[in-house]
């Protein structure tokens, strides 16, 4: 008994000790990208294979381009519909992250209900971990992270999240969100983005066409062969009228 009780401490002291490793690397990294441009992402590679899978030739389309090469037209529209508050929070929502955690419970119960009413064998539906994510969570997940729906994911995102806050400002946290956010099929980036919808540059966005790329961000290859979608005209509509009001890092 006191041998298995001492490996089952060991093992603890091991698994703690490698979390805090894991934990070493990502501040460090995030250090880096700081004053670093990342050439690549963890997120990029894993929606690259993912879409070389199924279109196979498939080429990343990306081109960096700095903060001020990236029009305020489009800065304001992904702040007013991605993340209001931006310039105001730490990192984490928490108001935000408090309303998606209720809307997710939601949607379990109800899917638990539905699931006795038609009979079934009742089953734990496990809660979809989504929405409440602010730019600087969103960049976490981005950078190191998978996009994977589980509660040990969006843990170490708001672990990450808050380390980005640390070591960066939120105008080079916004600018690192907008070159590397997925905006469609192999598209990555303002610049790709504002080329591949628009044919033009991201500094040449009109207030329209930067509110339609801030509506895509949340299904981008959704919308990338669904460009007519009713949706997407009203609510860009409504972002251009808001994006006025957004406050610029």
């Amino acid at each position: 008994m006191k041998t298995a009780v001492r490996w089952l401490g060991r093992i603890v002291v091991v698994v703690i000790g490698l979390v805090l490793v894991l934990q070493l690397y990502f501040f460090a990294m995030v250090g880096w990208y700081a004053h670093h441009d990342p050439s690549t992402t963890s997120f990029m590679r894993t929606q690259m294979a993912l879409a070389e899978a199924k279109t196979p030739g498939l080429k990343m389309q990306r081109q960096w381009v700095p903060y001020a090469r990236i029009c305020d037209n489009l800065k304001r529209a992904v702040i007013t519909s991605e993340d209001a508050r931006f310039a105001e929070h730490e990192g984490v929502d928490w108001d935000a992250v408090s309303k998606a955690y209720e809307s997710n419970e939601k949607v379990g119960n109800e899917k638990v209900e539905n699931a006795k009413n038609a009979g079934q064998k009742k089953r734990r539906v496990a809660a979809r971990i989504h929405g409440g994510s602010t730019i600087t969570q969103q960049l976490a997940k981005n950078l190191f992270l998978s996009n994977e729906r589980s509660y040990l994911r969006k843990g170490q995102e708001l672990v990450i999240a808050y380390m980005l806050e640390f070591w960066m400002t939120k105008q080079r946290i916004l600018e690192l969100y907008l070159n590397v956010i997925e905006w469609g099929n192999g598209v990555f980036g303002a610049e790709a983005a504002a080329h591949h919808y628009f044919g033009v540059s991201a500094a040449e966005l009109d207030a329209s066409q930067a509110a339609e790329l801030a509506v895509m961000l949340p299904n981008p290859r959704f919308y990338d062969t669904h460009r007519g979608s009713p949706y997407l005209a009203r609510r860009s509509e409504v972002i251009a009228r808001w994006m006025g009001d957004a406050e610029l890092p």
